[in-house]
């Protein structure tokens, strides 16, 4: 099939490379407008629109999906796919090829809609996640599910959950679109009861709060690897968790219970506590706890 792939980011790039890979034609891709580096004033493009101009397949960057329709149109595609597009579609553009609009969404729907799902489900302490292809309707990510592929997640952090949820998400496009050529798809409504949703994740969710559970924690520290990143303050500087695990020490929530280079940083929650493995300071690169430790000592409590 022709198709017309809208999408911006990591995620939606791999997932395009699938495409590339398979039997269906990209006749254009569609990508949110480039951004502008903030310490430099540089235009960044997205790596997907520089990969398919690598390609010479014609870039979009609409700044209103809305104001597009009429020049897509001249395309004649069959089906518009999106992957991690960022826009809300309108019922003109969701009209606009025969076969309408599927989506990627990096969830088991109806879980977990919305803009984080990924680091929702490791947050949430889920064992299992996955992908879903779905038609895309007006409500967002509620539209009948055509397939899903299923995956362990435990242990892993968002970064490692993100590589993986790209690869299946790139093969499940795949085939969604094989089927629906080949008119065996099923449409499968999602489960109303059933759903939930996760919010655009900011800077300030990624504080740790120390009178939760370490098991909480933990999975946090997990979930916001990378962006927000897991961070804590002392003597009024942030310093970021990046690795940690479980420690059946106990102490007032907050409280640093070890301060050791060889033994190494511990500190209470509000059940057990957690042992940092790996650090980075404010201002700093990250490193081994015991690499901190050597030149730093925190006694008391975090702030």
């Amino acid at each position: 099939m022709k198709l017309i792939f809208l999408g911006t980011g990591d995620f939606s790039q791999r997932v395009f490379e699938a495409v590339l890979n398979s039997r269906h034609t990209v006749a254009a891709v569609v990508c949110q407008p480039d951004k502008v580096n903030a310490r430099n004033k540089k235009i960044v493009p997205s790596p997907l629109s520089v990969r398919a101009e690598r390609e010479g397949i014609p870039v979009y960057k609409f700044p209103k999906i809305a104001d597009a329709t009429e020049c897509l149109q001249k395309f004649s595609a069959d089906i518009m796919l999106t992957a991690s597009y960022g826009q809300m579609l309108t019922e003109e553009v969701l009209k606009l090829t025969p076969h309408g609009v599927i989506n990627t969404h990096a969830s088991l729907l109806p879980k977990y809609r919305g803009a984080s799902p990924i680091q929702s489900a490791i947050e949430a302490g889920e064992s299992r996640s996955g992908v879903t292809i779905m038609r895309t309707v007006l409500k967002m990510d509620a539209g009948d599910i055509i397939l899903q592929k299923e995956a362990d997640i435990a242990g892993l952090n968002s970064e490692e959950c993100f590589l993986l949820m790209a690869k299946l998400a790139g093969a499940a496009a795949v085939e969604a679109l094989d089927l629906i050529e080949e008119g065996k798809a099923t449409f499968t409504p999602q489960d109303e009861k059933k759903a939930s949703y996760c919010k655009k994740l900011k800077k300030s969710d990624g504080l740790i709060d120390f009178n939760e559970s370490a098991e909480r924690i933990l999975n946090k520290v997990r979930a916001y690897y990378g962006f927000p990143g897991s961070y804590f303050f002392y003597q009024g500087k942030s310093i970021k968790i990046l690795k940690a695990d479980y420690s059946d020490m106990s102490g007032a929530p907050g409280e640093i219970l070890l301060s050791d280079p060889k033994k190494g940083l511990v500190i209470a929650a509000g059940s057990g506590a957690v042992s940092v493995t790996e650090i980075q300071p404010e201002g700093g690169k990250a490193m081994d706890v015991s690499a901190f430790l050597r030149g730093h000592r925190l006694i008391g409590k975090t702030d």
